[in-house]
């Protein structure tokens, strides 16, 4: 811990006080301010403590981190009291963990790290959280409040360089703000359209009070004046920093405001789609938040029958093999239909920016967001109706209204035959011979083969993840993880960390490309020490294919898109796991040995699948950009 004052900072305080030079200065330096404000000096409670306690009374069940001394009274307390403490090897992944907790949970998830580059390393994937819309809470630490701006280590202004990223940023001065602060965050980033908040503590708010007594250096005054005044000081800012520290008080969550459609919104909507002929859902992420439980949504849009095309944490929704869901020929289905429900849905590059839609389709979008909801809206699309509201809300009450309705059989049944040619036409991929390598459509397909019920899949990959989006299908709600619109590299570690927490009992499978593998198959390491096994299926074509299919043909070179057939399953193998190599010389065994793995995991090992794939022309012309 630092010390608080250096010579240069004696001197100045020195200068300063002898210039009042009269009791009435002292008073102004607030060295009376202790007298009326008395702190009992033997509790043994810490800010660490306040911090657990309020994450405790507001459900919090687990906290990742990557350790460092200014948030260790945090760690410690939430071990004690429960709080489940998950170390990861990056700052990154604790919050891409975090991440997943708040989109499997449906409450806050919670990520701590260290001031500086603690902090620093988070940005990315507290961005990735924004766009996504997920509620996590980013606590870090930070130099003490008297040496701010003073060239502390780890010393930087964290609060601009969160307030772009955050819906929320403070900074706690006192330890009594600890917990109508957190409680003000973890509201905020529930409220509304959810998303990240920051909140960095100093150091001294944390620890305990007789610690930061001693750090603080004060020493014996004797007979001189200026430490008698030094001491003054530095024991007014104690007494100031711990004044009614402890006090009891109330820690419960604060009230998360959700916006709702009205009625005659949803009245209006219901006569819209009474009068179609072809309308489609569009169902976005926003479609899983709480507060609506997604089994009350599924059997809504049952009710509704009206056929959905599902994205993002939507994707396995309805399950398997809803006859509702269609997979394939978005683009067709969009051009044609006469009503579009943009639900939770934005228009930004996934829809062409809204060129996707039939311009003389009445188009009602739901959104949270009001600036999603709007998206592009002044180029290419106009919304019939647009509501600012919850989403899973808005079909719930749409289903309540629509007593009686039945879609168009024949436009069902339109969609259905299309998307049935599709998959056809993908199965017979996974039949072509590619070069001397597996062919990842076929791999991809006896995967899709052997998966539980309950399975979770997490996307983090460019051109295998993207032909796996295309062959496997979650298989129920919550059941898919992938960045969104942010489009990150470098989420799976994390996000199956996340994920198996939430749901020790099920199978959690990273699809991985070669080079996002990269980003944290260090994390093998915190799956072996956690006991929290999953499987990585990595598709290694020892290239970024994705990129490649772009930048080869229109400049004619792969430079810095090449990578090798490398032997990662050993890497897992050095972390504590079980490694395998998937290749033509065992591609008989292909369905086998993703099985074995299956049954290594669920006997506690944490699976790596090196899989050499080929080339192949499935998704050809699709680029990066």
């Amino acid at each position: 811990m630092d010390q608080y004052f250096s010579g240069y900072h004696l001197l100045t305080l020195g200068l300063s006080t002898l210039a009042f030079g009269s009791l009435f200065g002292l008073k102004r330096l607030g060295l009376l301010y202790q007298w009326r404000h008395k702190v009992d000096s033997k509790i043994k409670k810490n800010g660490g403590d306040l911090v657990a306690e309020t994450l405790k009374a507001h459900g919090v069940k687990n906290i990742f981190t990557l350790v460092g001394g200014h948030i260790s009274p945090i760690l410690v307390a939430c071990e004690r009291l429960g709080i489940r403490v998950v170390d990861t090897r990056h700052e990154v992944t604790s919050v891409f963990a975090a991440d997943a907790v708040a989109r499997m949970s449906g409450t806050i998830g919670v990520a701590a790290v260290t001031a500086g580059p603690g902090v620093t390393n988070t940005v990315t994937a507290v961005k990735n959280a924004q766009m996504a819309e997920s509620p996590v809470l980013l606590i870090g630490g930070a130099a003490a409040t008297l040496l701010k701006g003073r060239g502390s280590l780890q010393d930087i202004d964290q609060l601009s360089l969160f307030k772009s990223l955050c819906k929320f940023t403070a900074s706690v001065l006192t330890v009594k703000e600890i917990v109508p602060t957190l409680q003000k965050a973890i509201q905020t980033a529930q409220s509304g359209t959810p998303g990240p908040v920051f909140v960095e503590f100093p150091i001294d708010v944390l620890y305990p009070y007789e610690t930061v007594k001693k750090e603080l250096g004060m020493k014996d005054s004797g007979k001189g004046l200026m430490q008698k005044i030094v001491n003054w000081y530095l024991q007014n800012h104690l007494n100031n920093l711990f004044s009614g520290a402890f006090e009891d008080r109330n820690m419960s969550p604060l009230h998360v405001d959700i916006p709702k459609p009205s009625n005659s919104q949803v009245q209006k909507c219901a006569e819209l789609l009474s009068k179609a002929k072809k309308p489609v859902f569009l169902l976005g992420s926003q479609i899983t938040l709480p507060p609506v439980p997604v089994e009350n949504l599924c059997q809504s849009l049952e009710n509704i029958g009206v056929p959905c095309f599902l994205g993002g944490m939507s994707r396995g929704l309805l399950g398997r093999n809803n006859p509702l869901q269609m997979r394939q020929q978005r683009r067709d289905a969009l051009k044609e239909a006469d009503l579009i429900i943009l639900a939770g849905t934005v228009c930004d590059f996934r829809l062409g920016y809204g060129r996707s839609l039939n311009r003389k389709a009445k188009i009602i979008a739901v959104n949270r967001s009001k600036e999603q909801l709007h998206k592009n809206s002044d180029m290419f699309w106009k919304p019939t109706v647009a509501i600012q509201g919850d989403a899973a809300t808005f079909v719930t009450q749409l289903s309540s209204t629509l007593q009686g309705y039945k879609c168009d059989p024949e436009w069902l049944s339109t969609l259905r035959e299309r998307d049935n040619l599709k998959e056809n036409a993908n199965k017979k991929k996974g039949e072509e011979k590619t070069d001397k390598h597996l062919n990842p459509v076929k791999l991809l397909q006896l995967t899709e083969e052997i998966l539980t019920d309950d399975s979770i899949l997490v996307a983090d990959g460019g051109d295998f993840v993207g032909t796996a989006s295309y062959i496997l299908r979650p298989r129920g709600p919550l059941c898919w993880l992938d960045p969104g619109a942010f489009g990150t590299l470098g989420v799976g570690g994390g996000f199956a960390l996340g994920a198996k927490i939430c749901r020790p009992e099920s199978d959690v499978w990273i699809i991985y490309g070669d080079g996002s593998l990269g980003f944290s198959v260090a994390e093998f390491d915190t799956f072996t020490r956690h006991k929290l096994p999953v499987i990585a299926l990595v598709g290694n074509d020892a290239g970024w294919t994705q990129i490649l299919r772009e930048q080869v043909p229109m400049f004619g070179s792969s430079v810095a898109c090449d990578l090798s057939f490398s032997s990662y399953h050993t890497v897992a193998q050095g972390f504590g796991g079980k490694g395998y190599q998937l290749d033509r010389s065992n591609e008989e065994q292909m369905s086998t040995i993703l099985r074995q793995c299956q049954k290594d995991a669920r006997e506690g090992h944490s699976v790596l699948i090196n899989a050499l794939i080929g080339k192949t022309n499935f998704r050809e012309g699709s680029i990066s950009v």
